[in-house]
């Protein structure tokens, strides 16, 4: 596999993520999640407004559009109406898929995710990550690289799997392999969470998630964009460090903005270091 990832003018989003190699073991924890699961932790709440089957079934309408869309070129999904947002439309999309399931039991789902999801996984092994991919609404770019897209994939489906985790009294999976590339790649969120502030050009907010998937991330005002690619200075105008269950938990929304102020370490310009917390990295 080529992992030597070119950044022809998306510099801005930092180093790419090549995550093509993660998708099959993460896959295998999912399935050995369900399969693990009790009749009765389907039913339980794994986001607000949807059970563990719910979740489970948007997987699958997930891992089917992947491979309709890019995989088959298939043309005849489902449509914008008239003046909805992309926020709107994948909403609506979403709960059309999960209320088209509710006919169709655990072992079913289950049996069709091992099936689909297998060939999603090869799917995104063969993907050039130099092509140009879908949009990646929370990092503000379309199309934006298949390096980035595929990443965002990737964490959408360890997020969803640690919802259902976290629905049946289980904590966050902290397999080495998976959390720090999640992480990674909710940080290229950043210059697109600080487009609206205004600072002199140069100047730097950094965000420090501290444990084993933890790392630095540093976003430069250029005057036309926050970088994450600008050198880092001796010492940033703010300066933001978290935890990993903090930073994960904010940026999908399990946790507000707030909450994730009151326990992080702020040095510097506390305007723009609460600026920075308001990362999001999923269609919110």
């Amino acid at each position: 596999m080529n992992t030597q990832l070119d950044l022809p003018g998306h510099s801005w989003l930092g180093p790419p993520i090549d995550a093509r190699s993660l998708f099959a073991p993460e896959q295998a924890a999912l399935m050995a999640t369900l399969r693990s699961l009790a009749p009765a932790d389907w039913g339980k709440e794994a986001v607000p407004g949807w059970t563990v089957r719910d979740l489970v079934a948007h997987v699958l309408g997930d891992f089917y559009g992947r491979l309709a869309r890019d995989r088959d070129g298939h043309q005849d999904g489902p449509r914008f109406a008239p003046g909805e947002t992309l926020e709107a439309f994948i909403h609506r999309i979403n709960q059309e898929w999960v209320d088209a399931y509710h006919r169709v039991s655990p072992a079913a789902l289950t049996d069709t995710l091992d099936l689909i999801g297998g060939q999603v996984a090869q799917f995104f092994e063969a993907t050039d990550p130099n092509s140009p991919s879908l949009g990646v609404s929370w990092a503000g770019i379309d199309p934006a690289p298949m390096w980035l897209d595929s990443a965002r994939d990737f964490t959408e489906f360890w997020t969803h799997r640690q919802q259902i985790r976290q629905a049946v009294g289980l904590g966050t999976d902290p397999d080495p392999r998976f959390l720090p590339v999640v992480v990674d790649t909710f940080m290229r969120a950043l210059p697109h969470t600080l487009r609206e502030v205004i600072a002199p050009v140069g100047t730097q907010v950094q965000v420090g998630i501290d444990g084993p998937a933890g790392g630095t991330w540093t976003v430069t005002a250029t005057g036309h964009r926050w970088s994450l690619a600008e050198p880092d200075v001796e010492r940033p105008a703010a300066l933001v460090r978290l935890d990993a269950e903090t930073a994960w938990r904010l940026c999908t929304r399990g946790i507000q903005p707030d909450a994730a102020v009151a326990r992080a370490r702020i040095d510097g310009d506390r305007e723009l270091a609460e600026a920075a917390c308001q990362i999001v990295s999923i269609v919110y």
